[in-house]
């Protein structure tokens, strides 16, 4: 992966379900990392047909590994396009270089 392909500002927070006093639920954000990341819409070539397993996944990020940090699916991406929650995490050839991410963008329901 080259770095000129990384050309999207990614977050990597970590979302997290507070109670206040009164017992009321509060969801909270915390920027795990900015980073800058590459990133793949989902189309019909055939490295997307081989990810029939991921087949909610609509985004696919990859960026370098941050050494202090574990990326789960517990975690979201945001990006300027929108948020996204993560489906998939794997080590790129287990070098322990590169991470690839896959994610389906969160979708607001209405109402």
């Amino acid at each position: 992966m080259s770095y000129g392909k990384m050309n999207t500002f990614i977050d990597i927070v970590s979302v997290e379900n507070d109670k206040d006093s009164e017992g009321f639920g509060t969801i909270s954000d915390t920027i795990i990392a900015s980073v800058r990341a590459y990133k793949e819409e989902r189309h019909g070539n055939e490295k997307w047909a081989n990810r029939a397993v991921f087949s909610e996944a609509t985004v696919l990020f990859c960026f370098r590994r941050i050494p202090s940090i574990h990326v789960t699916t517990k975690m979201v991406i945001v990006d300027s396009d929108g948020r996204y929650e993560i489906t998939g995490v794997e080590d790129v050839k287990g070098r322990g270089m590169y991470i690839e991410v896959l994610a389906k963008k969160v979708v607001a329901s209405n109402g």
